[in-house]
């Protein structure tokens, strides 16, 4: 939205905010997602608003010993560099709150800022030493709070390992802030990354157990980056830092938080689900949900019931999506009635096809087509309700037409014009000449013969009349002119008119 970030109120892990599931929702846009975690009072929240490209009114600060954060905030806003993509900035409550006391939470924390993250930015505060990477503790503890596939009996999938796990971690990236030392090694200059790695080696003779973050950062985050920052501005700044120009932040700040924002901005993935089907706004609040609910049960949050769950949502909002696309597409391409069966046909195999091409787009896991099967349903019964609707247009327009074309004919019944010797000839010339301006006039569809076979036979009657009236006058005509020819005259009867 652009409109700075939304959250919710403590406790953390209720429930998603109704409002900010609901902006996220509405972003069909593809996402890249990028979450920050680390210690409470290190920073992460100036990091992600220079990220958002925002010196204020981003994710607020802090400035007192207190963590500021609670639960995880989201900020949407347009990608800057990628068109059509949402950047999805998602700002978690610090770790190792002493007043919290509640370390469950703060493993919660850290395990959704995995699960809905593409990137995770780890953020800390000094130097990669083994004290840092014993408080990055969370890691080792990811695959005890999250199942990749569902347990079979006994407990967690067999063959469960960190190879499984990659599919759906996201790319690490560790931010060391106020860092102040060189960055060499054994007497050359080194890399950013290059430290990281150096840090992250398994050293000889070190204990198992101390070698376990090492271990798991290695395996769970094969995609690794390291940014460090010296810090932004003096100690007597740091607490009103959202307020000062850039020209008063350090320049060994602003250089390596320049590349971060770049490398973000230009590396960042688009956030996807195993198969690489790439997630939405609306699939990343559908699966939010599916975790916390896990979460909040007391279960184990499971990525792959997770991505069941999210396909069963998607496919079903993709079948109602597809069938409104159809519709959609049915109101400007189809004119009722059309002049065949085949073209009306031809139109709903259009308007299928994109319907399909919308289905296909949004669906995902349908490997049995049980949700295709669905829309195919509902789509043959679509084309069997246009057909009907078709055969009904042309019935009403051809009725329409026979009803305007026949007034003239109508009103001569009426007035008795045909109420003459041979009457019945000249009722069936005009009946003729009706027919074949009825024949002339154009769209009629479908069911123009036989509305027409329909109308001569509802006035058949009428024809029958005429008929016998016709014979009726004929015959005292010659009685008449018998008589004449006799000397005899005697009065003619008038006939009974008869109604049209």
């Amino acid at each position: 939205s652009g409109q700075g970030p939304v959250s919710h109120s403590p406790p953390p892990l209720s429930q998603p905010v109704p409002r900010a599931l609901a902006l996220l929702q509405s972003v069909r846009q593809p996402v890249v997602v990028v979450a920050i975690a680390g210690l409470y009072r290190t920073g992460k929240s100036y990091l992600l608003n220079r990220l958002a490209g925002k010196d204020r009114g981003g994710f607020s600060l802090g400035a007192t010993v207190q963590s500021h954060t609670k639960g995880i905030w989201m900020w949407c806003l347009p990608h800057p560099r990628r068109a059509g993509h949402t950047l999805v900035l998602l700002d978690t409550e610090g770790l190792g709150d002493v007043e919290k006391g509640d370390a469950k939470n703060d493993v919660w924390i850290f395990t959704l800022a995995v699960l809905l993250s593409g990137t995770l930015v780890y953020n800390s505060l000094g130097t990669i030493d083994q004290r840092a990477l014993e408080q990055l503790h969370y890691v080792t503890e990811l695959t005890e709070h999250i199942k990749v596939k569902v347990a079979g009996e006994g407990g967690r999938q067999k063959g469960e390992d960190s190879a499984e796990f990659v599919h759906f971690f996201p790319a690490f990236v560790w931010a060391v802030r106020d860092f102040t030392l060189q960055l060499e090694l054994d007497g050359r200059e080194i890399t950013e990354d290059e430290y990281l790695e150096n840090a992250l080696k398994r050293r000889q003779g070190q204990p198992e157990k101390l070698d376990l973050p090492k271990k798991y950062l290695r395996q769970y985050f094969p995609s690794r980056k390291c940014f460090v920052f010296d810090r932004p501005a003096p100690r007597c700044d740091l607490a009103r830092l959202d307020e000062l120009p850039e020209a008063a932040l350090s320049p060994d700040f602003l250089e390596p938080a320049q590349r971060f924002c770049s490398h973000i901005h230009q590396h960042a993935g688009t956030k996807t689900l195993p198969g690489g089907h790439v997630v939405t706004g609306t699939l990343l609040g559908n699966l939010a949900v599916t975790y916390v609910i896990a979460i909040r049960s007391g279960a184990v949050p499971c990525m792959e019931s997770a991505v069941l769950a999210l396909a069963q949502i998607e496919n079903s909002a993709a079948v109602g999506e597809a069938v409104a696309v159809y519709e959609e597409q049915l109101e400007w391409r189809a004119a009722l009635p059309t002049e065949s069966v085949q073209e009306l046909l031809e139109v709903h195999a259009q308007c299928e096809r994109e319907a399909l091409r919308a289905f296909m787009a949004r669906a995902f896991k349908d490997d049995e087509q049980q949700y295709q099967q669905q829309l195919k349903d509902k789509l043959d019964s679509k084309r069997a309700e246009l057909c009907h609707r078709n055969e009904e247009a042309s019935s009403d327009r051809c009725k329409a037409v026979l009803m305007e074309l026949s007034q003239e004919l109508e009103e001569r019944v009426r007035e008795g014009s045909y109420s003459v010797p041979g009457g019945y000839q000249r009722f069936l010339a005009d009946q003729r000449e009706m027919v074949e301006k009825y024949q002339r006039v154009p769209w009629k569809g479908i069911m123009a013969a036989e509305v027409l076979q329909q109308f001569l036979k509802s006035k058949e009657t009428v024809a029958q009349a005429v008929l016998q009236t016709d014979q009726s006058l004929t015959d005292r005509q010659r009685e008449i002119e018998g008589d004449s020819r006799a000397g005899a005259r005697s009065p003619v009867t008038p006939t009974a008119l008869w109604i049209w």
